[in-house]
């Protein structure tokens, strides 16, 4: 595998190059972002899965909802549905992804809805549900939103610093994107 990763080397400079240019493009104003009045807290990371994104939305969930009324949006990774679907009763793991059927589970006193779209997703929060903040699972990387609060995640075993693009590495995303956050959490740390 570790040999598989450095002959693919040359495809991790293009993919850079590609996620160069999309930020660019972003950071200049040529591919829009949108902000919302309603407040947005974004959990996600630089690299490939496995930093921990679904406890931290778990974990902000338990800490606002007593508090706030509180709306998760995530993409819906793996889902057999299509659109927006808005969690309730009947929810699945094919209607909504298996993280976001996990969070809904343990959380069924909050709204959560799935929408690859988190544009058409947030507006739909907002004008059906009124929530007082929007958690975005998995959203760092979807800049057609502007984030009111970014938490940037990595894991202690992965630092996104000591990491290389994909496929020679695990990021997505250019380490510079860090900047973005309003905090980093570095997760999965060994107990003292």
């Amino acid at each position: 595998m570790q040999l598989l990763r450095k002959i693919l080397f040359p495809v991790s400079l293009v993919y850079a190059l590609v996620v160069y240019l999309r930020n660019y493009f972003y950071d200049k104003g040529i591919f829009s972002s949108k902000s919302f009045e309603i407040p947005t807290v974004c959990i996600g990371n630089l690299s490939a899965g496995g930093t921990g994104k679904t406890p931290m939305v778990e974990l902000l969930i338990a800490l606002l909802k007593d508090n706030f009324k509180v709306a998760v949006l995530s993409r819906g990774y793996r889902r057999k549905s299509k659109g927006f679907v808005l969690a309730d009763n009947e929810a699945t793991v094919e209607t909504l992804g298996d993280e976001p059927f996990q969070i809904f589970s343990k959380f069924s006193d909050i709204t959560l809805a799935v929408d690859a779209d988190r544009r058409n997703g947030i507006e739909i929060l907002e004008k059906r549900m009124q929530p007082d903040v929007i958690l975005l699972d998995d959203a760092y990387q979807h800049r057609k939103v502007s984030c009111g609060f970014s938490i940037l995640l990595t894991s202690f075993g992965n630092l996104y610093v000591d990491d290389w693009y994909l496929p020679t590495g695990n990021l997505r995303d250019s380490k510079k994107e860090a900047s973005r956050a309003a905090i980093v959490v570095v997760t999965k740390c060994p107990r003292i």
